[in-house]
Parts: C-alpha cells; sequence; structure tokens
C-alpha cells in the first residue's frame, strides 16, 4: 500500500476537476485524520463558512472495504453553527462507494451557478443542473435522482439536502442514502451555499483483495466477534432505543426541555414499543453485517376513500429523545410522524427536536407567541410539532428562520437562555450529569460521541474532578484512531488498537500499525490545532443554567463540580495544542 492519499478535487464554478496525490498516510491515517490535513490545505481558517472557496470534504480511512463495519464516512467542513472547522459522521453506502470509486476523499469548492447535482465515479464525472429539484423534499430527491442515475446501484450512494440545507439553516443536515445523516452543525447547508443539490457517487471499480497471507484468518476472526459479540447482538435487536427504558429508570433521560429526567409515560417510546408495534426490517449499512437501522412505519389516510398509505422511518436512541420525551410526545407512531417530517425537509433530528421543546417553554412563559411560531405549540401535541418541524425546515417565518440558526440565537433575541438546552450545539439525550455536560460542550463536534462520558456516568458516581477529565483525555486519542480508519463507533469494542494494528498490517499498512499509539494522538493534536485556529475557544462557552438544575440518579447536579470540569477540561484541550 502507498504513503499518499488519492483525492478527487471538483471546483462547481469553474465546472472542473484534478486528481491529486496527497502524502501524509503514515502521519494522519485517514477520515478524521485526513480531513483535517486537507482542509488545512485548501481551506481558508479566516473566511466565513459560506465562502464558495471553503471546502466541503468527505474522507474515508485505511480499512474502508477490507473490514466489516468500517462501514462510515468523514465530511468536514467549516460549520454554520458557530463558523468553526468541524466533522460529521454518517454511515450508508457514502464509504464504499467512495472505496470503490478509488479515492479517499471527495473535496468540492465553489458555487455552481445555478442548482447542481455533482455524480462522481472512478473514471466519470458529470456537473448536471438540476433547477427543478430546488425545493423539493429529501425524499422525493432520492427518488427522482436514482431514476436519473441507474448506473453502479449496487455501490452508489446519494447524498442530498431538503428545504433546510437550501435555506442554509445552521441545523440543517445532509442525508445519506435515506436512512443515515451527516446531521449535525449545518452540513447541509454548506451543500445549499453551493448550490449543491445533491451528490451521486458510484462505485464502479474493482477492490482488489489484499495479498496478505494473514488477511482472510484475520477477516474471519473480526467477522466472528461482531457478529458473536453480546454488545453487537444489542444493536440489532432492539437497537440504540433500548436506551430509553435504562435511562428513564436512571432518572438521566430529558423530559419536556429538560423540565425532568423521568416520566413514568416512557414505556410508549420504549424500544421494546418501538420493536413491538412499528418496526418493519432491520437494514444495515455497505460493509456491516450487524443491521442496527430499525425501520419504522407511519401510516396516513389518502385523501378521502379510505385507502392508506405507509412510510417508512428509521429510528434510533437519540431521534426518539429529540421528538419524543423532549418534546412530551410519548406514542410511538406519534414519534415516527414527528421524524418522518424532520427527515423530508432535511432537519438535524436532535437540533430540531430540542429547539422546538425551548420554543414549547418559551411559548408557555409568554416570550414568543402564535405570530412567532404560527401553530400554538404545547408539550405532547404532535400534529403541531409535525407542522412547527415543517415550518422550521423551510423557514417559513422570521421567528423559524433565526431558530434554523441555532436554539441560543433564537433566545438571545426572544429571551428564555436559560432554559435553552445547548451544550456546544443543541444536546444529545443524556442527561447523566457533570461530566456528560461539560464534555458536549467542549466536545471537537459537541456530540455524545467525541468521548464516553454518557456511558462513564451511568456507572460512577463520584464527582473526582481530576480523575474525571482524565477519563476524557484517556479515551479520546483512540477514539480519533477510530474515526480515521473510519470505523462505526458501535465496533469499538472489537477494534482495540491491537486488533487495529493486526488490521493495518495484514492490508499493507505497516508504518501505521506499528505506531497507532503515536498517530492516534497526533491526529488529535492535529484536530484541534485545525479548530482552534478557526476561533474555538473553551471559555467562551457557557452552560445555561438549566443544566445546574437536573437531577439524576447520582442526585441533583453540583454545580461547582460541573462549572471545575468545564474549567479544567477546556485548559487540558489548550494543553494539547500548545505542547510540543
Amino acid at each position: 500500500m502507498t504513503d499518499h492519499f488519492k483525492i478527487l478535487k471538483v471546483d462547481l464554478a469553474k465546472g472542473k476537476s484534478s486528481v491529486i496525490r496527497l502524502e501524509g498516510r503514515n502521519e494522519v491515517a485517514g477520515g478524521s485524520g485526513l480531513a483535517a490535513l486537507i482542509f488545512n490545505k485548501f481551506g481558508f481558517f479566516d473566511s466565513p463558512w459560506n465562502d464558495p472557496e471553503q471546502p466541503l470534504i468527505f474522507a474515508i480511512g485505511p480499512l474502508t472495504g477490507y473490514f466489516p463495519l468500517m462501514s462510515k464516512t468523514v465530511c468536514s467542513f467549516k460549520s454554520p453553527y458557530h463558523n468553526q472547522y468541524t466533522e460529521s459522521h454518517a454511515g450508508g453506502r457514502s464509504a464504499l462507494a467512495l472505496c470503490f470509486a478509488g479515492f479517499d476523499a471527495l473535496v468540492i469548492t465553489g458555487r455552481a451557478v445555478e442548482p447542481c447535482c455533482l455524480a462522481v465515479g472512478s473514471r466519470s464525472l458529470e456537473i448536471r443542473p438540476v433547477r427543478f429539484l430546488w425545493g423539493t423534499d429529501v425524499l422525493r430527491t432520492g427518488k427522482i435522482l436514482r431514476n436519473m442515475f441507474k448506473t453502479a446501484s449496487g455501490h452508489r450512494s446519494i447524498l442530498r439536502i431538503g428545504q433546510a440545507g437550501e435555506n442554509q439553516l445552521a441545523m440543517a443536515g445532509i442525508n445519506a442514502d435515506t436512512y443515515r445523516h451527516f446531521g449535525r452543525l449545518g452540513g447541509g447547508a454548506v451543500m445549499g451555499a453551493k448550490n449543491l443539490k445533491a451528490i451521486v457517487i458510484n462505485g464502479d471499480e474493482i477492490l482488489k483483495r489484499p495479498g496478505s497471507k494473514d488477511y482472510p484468518g484475520l477477516y474471519k476472526k473480526v467477522f466472528e466477534q461482531v457478529t458473536a459479540k453480546g454488545m453487537m447482538k444489542k444493536y440489532h435487536d432492539l437497537g440504540t432505543p433500548a436506551n430509553i427504558m435504562s435511562l428513564n429508570k436512571l432518572e438521566s433521560l430529558p423530559w419536556r426541555n429538560l423540565q425532568a429526567s423521568s416520566d413514568p409515560a416512557a414505556e410508549g417510546i420504549s424500544g421494546e414499543r418501538f420493536a413491538r408495534d412499528a418496526l418493519l426490517r432491520n437494514i444495515a449499512c455497505a460493509g456491516c453485517p450487524v443491521g442496527c437501522i430499525h425501520v419504522g412505519f407511519v401510516r396516513e389516510k389518502f385523501m378521502e376513500d379510505n385507502r392508506y398509505f405507509y412510510r417508512q422511518v428509521a429510528y434510533d436512541y437519540e431521534p426518539i429523545f429529540a421528538t419524543g420525551s423532549m418534546l412530551g410526545v410519548t406514542s410511538c407512531f406519534s414519534v415516527l410522524s414527528i421524524m418522518d417530517v424532520i427527515e423530508k425537509v432535511g432537519l438535524d433530528v436532535m437540533s430540531a427536536g430540542v429547539a422546538l421543546a425551548w420554543a414549547t417553554e418559551a411559548t408557555q412563559r409568554g416570550l414568543i407567541g402564535p405570530d412567532e411560531t404560527i401553530v400554538p405549540l404545547k408539550f405532547g401535541d404532535a400534529e403541531a410539532y409535525k407542522q412547527a418541524a415543517f415550518y422550521l425546515g423551510t423557514a417559513a417565518n422570521d421567528f423559524y428562520a433565526l431558530l434554523g440558526q441555532g436554539t441560543l440565537r433564537a433566545a438571545e433575541r426572544y429571551g428564555g437562555e436559560e432554559f435553552a438546552c445547548v451544550l456546544g450545539q443543541e444536546m444529545a439525550g443524556y442527561a447523566t450529569g457533570e461530566l456528560f455536560f461539560s464534555a458536549q460542550s467542549l466536545g471537537f463536534r459537541h456530540s455524545h460521541l467525541d468521548t464516553g462520558a454518557y456511558a462513564y456516568e451511568q456507572k460512577h458516581a463520584e464527582r473526582d474532578v481530576e480523575k474525571m477529565v482524565e477519563f476524557l483525555i484517556d479515551d479520546e486519542a483512540p477514539r480519533t484512531f477510530l474515526t480515521s480508519m473510519v470505523a462505526c463507533l458501535f465496533a469499538r469494542g472489537v477494534y482495540t488498537p491491537q486488533v487495529l494494528a493486526e488490521c493495518l498490517h495484514a492490508v499493507g499498512y505497516k508504518a501505521l500499525a506499528d505506531n497507532v499509539d503515536s498517530v492516534a494522538l497526533y491526529i488529535r493534536k492535529l484536530r484541534w490545532k485545525t479548530r482552534f485556529a478557526t476561533g474555538f475557544d473553551p471559555d467562551s462557552i457557557t452552560i445555561p443554567k438549566r443544566f445546574f438544575k437536573v437531577k439524576s440518579w447520582k442526585g441533583p447536579v453540583d454545580p461547582k463540580c460541573l462549572e471545575e470540569l468545564k474549567e479544567r477540561y477546556g485548559q487540558r484541550l489548550k494543553e494539547i495544542v500548545e505542547g510540543s
């Protein structure tokens, strides 16, 4: 295997492309590390996120296509949410499609003169005008594009945006192959700013099997582990919705804009209830044998002739929290119906649900009214939330256009900052306490998956600040190496550093395999240096007062502990960037 990366760079404004050889495989591996390397080469640190020349980057890893669950793609960009460098990760088929097209990364710059679809393959590139799709929702766009681009369907990936991306909302995501998403921090807005409605990646090449004699046996060993381990069985069976009841029992499930952390009505949106009443099928990302994607259905009456039609909606724990408990909605079918609207307009479901929860409490407190929300909002009113989700994604008025740029942006104008459930961006669904709140606030992606804080906190009641910060620091480097492979983090129990080294050896990356720990540390530093260079300052981030009033299984949040955690974690991040 070679030390260089093969990158396809496309300039939408000029309608031209080039294939670039970029050195650095042994230093940054791929995925998260490669994305940061590319941004440092082609990005503009001081220019705004919507500068046409800012790159939109899709990067895969050295094990993509060779081992199970190496199934994700890292999308990186300067975010409209905070105008800083960031990443969003997604499964689906994009990773294998890019791999089978023969590229380690796709880099898109420029702004097309009119709405377009970019289609790439190993020996083909087309920028096709699709003005007729502008204003079309995500699902219909996907259906039309599947008919327009019929080649290489087995290794074809279709990434597209809805109205939220076209309106350049900071909480607009990129839909990946219908059931997966580059959801957080506004990748959809970046596509919208580039007049890029969709990307079609055709994996039309053949991936050669590694020549190593160790590869077949190692592949079999890893495959057996990821299909036999009880941990992976959990993801296939109930999936992450199993967390609903366990977190509710631990008083760590956010309810009604985090005014409570437990409710007896949780059973109505439990993983068990979804599996029993609403589950249609399980599907998997390309290259994954687990099948953790749970697809439910919503049924709606067709006109007035008593016929019904069904739509399929993928669900996980986080979407259920955001459109269920956070909004006080306790019917699994009502939750799916809200998700369905959010999916179609192309919003990130976590951000949308948390934003609407804030808007509901702001309504209750008299800060906003029907002039802003159009439809009266009340916790538990699923029909109102379906309408509000559409208004949010389509930026129906000034209020929703502002809310779509982030909950705190709206709170700054209308009031209610103290009960905005924002930890860097709209919170994920873990009201576990001080460690998680500080970790998501300062995490690289403001994501619950930046660290294992939410899991750690479900098992540890002690509040030892130095010990907790040390956990965050120790956990991040190997996790960053995994996202540079780019592995599904569900498999982190299988892909230990030792196993990853064996896998890298088997496919020919000996230098990487021999230096996993040092490469992981280098990638972490490179990512944070890039983030800090675009304006990240841990001291500027505040945690809203609502989080200081949470009660979990450990008892009430300790304000002093939370503040110390945030301060100390921020200091450690600065030390990482400033260190030699």
